[in-house]
C-alpha cells in the first residue's frame, strides 16, 4: 500500500499569519464582513491604529475611517495579493495606482525599497462590502532583493480555471502552469522567483462543492515546497482518502497526485489555497517591512528609508482612495488599463 501523500497535518492559527514554507514568508487570509458605506467610504467607527480583533465581523487594520493599510515601506521580497470577494484600492510610490478585486491578483516587487498603500473602499451605500482575499509575501534570492520595483495586475478574467467535468470543482490558477492542462498563464515580474518556470511556483484557490472532487497534480519539480491550506468548510473533506478537519494546514508530497473529494452529505463547499515553490535556500533576516539576507542588510533598509523613504509618497493622502464611482483599474508607468466588465462588477460597482 503506497504512503500517504499527506506528510503533515496541523492546525490554523485561529488569526494571523498562516505558517508558510521556503519561497514563501507570510500568508494571510483576510475575509471581513465590511458594512454599508456611508458615501465617503468609510466605516461606521474609526479604527485604532491597530485593530486585527478576530472576533469581530471586520477590522480597521492601520486604517482611520477606511480600513486598510496606509503607505508604508517594503524591501527585498515581493507582495501578492488575491482576491476573491470586494474590492481593493492600491497606491505607491513610483506612482503606480489601481482599484482591483473579484477574483483579479496583484504582484508587486518591492525589491530595492518602495511603499504602497492597501486600502478597503466601503464603495456600496445599500448593501454589505464582504472582502476576501490572500495577501501573501513570495522571497526574491539575494541577487534579486536589490532589483528597480514593479508592479503587474492579472485581471479575473485573464486567470485561467479549470472545471470539474460536472462543475463541482475549480481551480482558480493566478500563478503557475501545465497543471490540469493551463499551458500559460499570465507572467510574473521579470525578477521574480516565479519567472522561472523551473521553480515550479504555484499559486491556486480551489472550491470543491459536496460530490465533488479534484486531483491535485504532482509537482513538475520533486525539491519543492507544497501547502494545502483547508480555509473555508466543514470536517470530513478527504485529502487522499483521510478525512481532515475543518481550519487545517497540510503539508504534502510534491511526488504524488492528490486527491481532494467533498461527500455528497456536506451542505457547504470547501475552499483550498495551495502553495508551492522551489525553496530558495538561503539565509533569512526580516525586521517589519524588510526582508533580506542579513541583519547588517536589514540595519541599511531603516538607514535607507529614513535617508530617501524610497522615493517619498507622490499620493494626497496616506490611505489613497479613488473615486467611488471608478471602476477597477490599473496605471503603471502612466498608462491606465482596465478589465472587460463582467455582470458581476456591473451588480456590484
Amino acid at each position: 500500500m503506497k504512503g500517504s501523500a499527506i506528510l503533515s497535518n496541523k492546525p490554523l492559527p485561529t488569526s494571523g499569519p498562516y505558517p508558510t514554507s521556503d519561497p514563501y514568508l507570510f500568508c494571510v487570509y483576510h475575509k471581513d464582513q465590511y458594512p454599508q458605506g456611508n458615501g465617503k467610504m468609510e466605516a461606521p467607527f474609526p479604527g485604532n491604529g491597530h485593530d486585527f480583533n478576530p472576533s469581530n465581523p471586520y477590522r480597521m487594520y492601520h486604517g482611520d475611517l477606511i480600513p486598510g493599510f496606509p503607505q508604508h515601506p517594503h524591501r527585498g521580497f515581493e507582495t501578492i495579493t488575491a482576491t476573491i470577494d470586494g474590492v481593493i484600492d492600491h497606491a505607491d510610490s513610483a506612482g503606480n495606482c489601481g482599484r482591483y478585486g473579484m477574483g483579479d491578483l496583484q504582484w508587486m516587487t518591492a525589491g530595492e525599497g518602495i511603499v504602497h498603500s492597501e486600502m478597503f473602499p466601503l464603495l456600496k451605500t445599500d448593501e454589505e462590502n464582504p472582502l476576501r482575499f490572500f495577501q501573501i509575501w513570495l522571497n526574491l534570492p539575494a541577487k534579486s532583493k536589490m532589483v528597480k520595483p514593479s508592479f503587474v495586475m492579472f485581471w479575473a478574467n485573464d486567470v485561467p480555471e479549470f472545471r470539474s467535468e460536472d462543475d463541482k470543482a475549480t481551480a482558480t490558477v493566478w500563478v503557475g502552469s501545465n497543471y490540469w492542462g493551463i499551458k500559460k498563464n499570465n507572467s510574473p515580474p521579470p525578477d521574480s522567483w516565479a519567472s522561472d518556470e523551473t521553480n515550479d511556483v504555484a499559486l491556486v484557490h480551489i472550491k470543491i462543492h459536496p460530490g465533488g472532487k479534484i486531483i491535485l497534480p504532482k509537482a513538475h519539480e520533486s525539491s519543492v515546497n507544497r501547502s494545502l491550506f483547508y480555509i473555508e468548510g466543514s470536517s470530513g473533506m478527504l485529502v487522499d482518502g483521510q478525512a481532515i478537519n475543518d481550519k487545517v494546514f497540510l503539508s504534502l508530497d510534491p511526488t504524488k497526485d492528490v486527491t481532494l473529494q467533498l461527500p455528497d452529505e456536506h451542505k457547504t463547499a470547501g475552499e483550498f489555497l495551495w502553495l508551492q515553490g522551489k525553496p530558495i535556500d538561503e539565509p533569512v533576516a526580516s525586521y517589519g517591512p524588510f526582508v533580506m539576507n542579513t541583519q547588517q542588510e536589514i540595519r541599511q533598509a531603516f538607514s535607507d528609508y529614513r535617508e530617501t523613504e524610497f522615493g517619498g509618497w507622490p499620493w494626497p493622502r496616506d490611505d489613497m482612495v479613488f473615486p467611488m464611482e471608478k471602476g477597477r483599474f490599473a496605471l503603471h508607468e502612466g498608462k491606465e488599463t482596465e478589465p472587460i466588465k463582467s455582470e458581476r462588477e456591473r451588480s456590484e460597482l
